[in-house]
């Protein structure tokens, strides 16, 4: 009888919140039956990514290939530094929207979301590692820090965490200095920018000798902040590192 009547004030209470606030698609704001969805004009827009893609920069192809065959030209060429790098969708006007109103529009709110379309592209093999894998961000130097007052990918990381069940150390990594804002620069330069400009503890170190690290961003463009932060992970014993964005740039 108890369970009943809790049961029907947690319906009451979900149904005053529900007429006061409606829930919206997270893409332009429609007023939506449930929340977490997405209107049908913003599905439509949305480019969700998965197989048939390269297994190294998880970058689409057009033609199924066997597994250990499944790479793309660039990756064949110059391999990356990642064991794997995945997206949940292509960046388009619906993604690039989102994850903005996360970042400058803080809608925290959002990270849950995404963290859900973001686990599904996980491999197999990270989740199966379990006590040898340990999620980590891509950090904020201090004052950006401090100034926007949270870190989108650490929010991401969290939920992904909780998501999974893996480990989460969202200090593990650090900026070392302060660096520009990449979108203006180009590809050499943001090499250039980025290049030592993380770093972890000594006790950091220790604590990731030996683990695969799903390395986690909220946009993947250039591929040069994650390469920097992929490089100083390996430097510092990691035995790989997984990339996972919401969105990527084709």
């Amino acid at each position: 009888m108890a369970q009943g009547k809790l049961d029907l004030l947690r319906y009451g209470v979900r149904a005053v919140v529900d007429y006061a606030l409606p829930p919206r698609c997270p893409g332009c704001g429609e007023i939506m039956p449930e929340a977490g969805g997405f209107c049908g004009a913003c599905w439509a827009e949305m480019r969700f990514l998965g197989d048939p893609c390269c297994t190294c920069c998880g970058l689409p192809l057009e033609v199924e290939e066997e597994e250990e065959a499944r790479q793309c030209g660039a990756c064949l060429a110059e391999p990356p530094p990642w064991a794997s790098a995945r997206a949940a969708l292509a960046y388009g006007p619906v993604s690039s929207h989102i994850a903005m109103r996360l970042k400058y529009g803080r809608r925290t709110g959002l990270a849950r979301l995404m963290a859900q379309h973001m686990v599904t592209r996980l491999t197999p093999a990270v989740l199966a590692a379990q006590e040898m894998a340990v999620i980590i961000p891509v950090p904020l130097h201090r004052w950006r820090l401090w100034g926007r007052g949270f870190n989108q990918s650490a929010l991401l990381a969290r939920h992904i965490a909780r998501i999974t069940g893996l480990a989460h150390d969202p200090l593990l990594l650090k900026r070392s200095r302060r660096t520009r804002p990449l979108r203006d620069l180009g590809p050499r330069e943001r090499e250039r920018e980025v290049r030592r400009a993380f770093m972890l503890d000594i006790a950091g170190a220790k604590s990731l000798n030996g683990k695969a690290v799903v390395l986690v961003d909220d946009i993947h463009t250039s591929g040069a902040t994650a390469r920097a932060c992929i490089q100083t992970l390996l430097a510092s014993g990691a035995r790989e590192v997984h990339l996972l964005c919401w969105a990527r740039v084709l």
